[in-house]
């Protein structure tokens, strides 16, 4: 188990590939043989990363009219990706980023939490790559949800346990990472049911603090649209005050009045993470997705990455960045070309 640390100290995410691609998206469409290759990989290798998240979508492989029935062709992107990844040198984490009955950007619909028959397609799903890939060794990982929202941890908690218990009937030391509440917040993480006796088990949260500067100007995020300004970092953010009197829904944001927003502020936002790993000293933390979007100042782009990548070494979290290609978070463009060379030593520990 130690074995983790030396496989996943540093990684970048594939998003937008076989996860959050454009609905109506078939496979045979292009995108699913462009948008990543081997050449990808093999560039993110020569960048010293040790491994990628892949976010995958179960439409990907499971059709909602025929559930249970798996697709081939869907499945052979994720095994691409393994072959990949070993041929390059590089250690890969399945995450379901958006299951059956349950996504973060869908919370009006789902239903994974009160639907049966969507709780056990989402474990028949995990079951079946235990299966699938109960060949591969410690290069391979299993993410069991990405980003959870729910009233509070206890449905999740459960449903979590059990689909453990299932993968753990066919591979017994599979590493597993398991994510908290409120979209795997780094406060959430005390509220994590701790799965004991297994040493297989990986906890994992998110970084995006502080939002109104790494979601700035995000289209999807009301808030950040809202503020309509571009703080750098570090830097006092502009405006709070007034933004606070015209939106007085966003109260909690009153803290960011007048504050310079450094390094120091970025502590104070990993100190849940810090006191996760003392109370639980046997247990490995991750944090599976940290970055700040592209439409902010560079400068200050590449001043939080390598401050919040310093207290990661400095903490000895292991981690992965948001995200390789487009998706708002680049750090490469359409042809995969490098968006900004100091941006990928500073994530590659150079």
């Amino acid at each position: 188990m130690n074995n983790f640390k030396n496989k996943y100290m540093r990684g970048i995410n594939l998003g937008g590939w076989i996860s959050q691609y454009r609905r109506g998206l078939k496979i045979g469409d292009s995108h699913f043989d462009d948008f990543i290759t081997e050449k990808d990989i093999e560039q993110i290798s020569g960048w010293g990363l040790d491994h990628i998240r892949l976010p995958v979508d179960y439409m990907i492989f499971e059709a909602d009219e025929n559930p249970g029935i798996y697709d081939v062709a869907g499945l052979d992107y994720i095994d691409k990706c393994i072959e990949w990844c070993k041929k390059y040198g590089l250690n890969l984490i399945i995450d379901l980023h958006h299951a059956p009955g349950f996504s973060f950007h869908t919370l009006a619909t789902n239903t994974l939490f009160t639907d049966e028959k969507m709780q056990k397609r989402m474990t028949d799903i995990w079951v079946n790559f235990a299966r699938r890939y109960i060949n591969e060794g410690d290069n391979l990982c299993f993410e069991l949800m990405n980003e959870i929202v729910e009233p509070d941890s206890s449905r999740w908690n459960a449903l979590a346990g059990k689909i453990v218990e299932k993968i753990r009937e066919v591979d017994k030391t599979r590493i597993i990472l398991i994510g908290g509440n409120s979209y795997n917040s780094v406060s959430e993480l005390k509220n994590i049911a701790i799965i004991e006796n297994d040493d297989y088990i990986v906890y994992n949260f998110h970084f995006y603090e502080p939002m109104l500067l790494t979601h700035q100007m995000a289209g999807w995020n009301k808030f950040n649209m809202d503020y309509g300004l571009k703080p750098l970092y570090p830097s006092v953010f502009p405006g709070i005050a007034e933004f606070i009197e015209k939106f007085p829904q966003y109260s909690g944001f009153e803290k960011y009045d007048g504050l310079y927003v450094d390094i120091e502020i970025l502590k104070e936002y990993l100190k849940p993470a810090l006191e996760f790993m003392a109370n639980n000293p046997d247990k490995l933390l991750y944090c599976g997705e940290y970055g700040v979007i592209d439409v902010c100042d560079l400068q200050s782009r590449i001043n939080w990455h390598r401050d919040f990548n310093n207290l990661m070494d400095e903490y000895n979290i292991c981690r992965a960045v948001w995200s390789y290609k487009n998706m708002g978070f680049k750090f490469v463009g359409n042809n995969s070309e490098v968006y900004n060379q100091e941006l990928v030593d500073i994530i590659s520990g150079k």
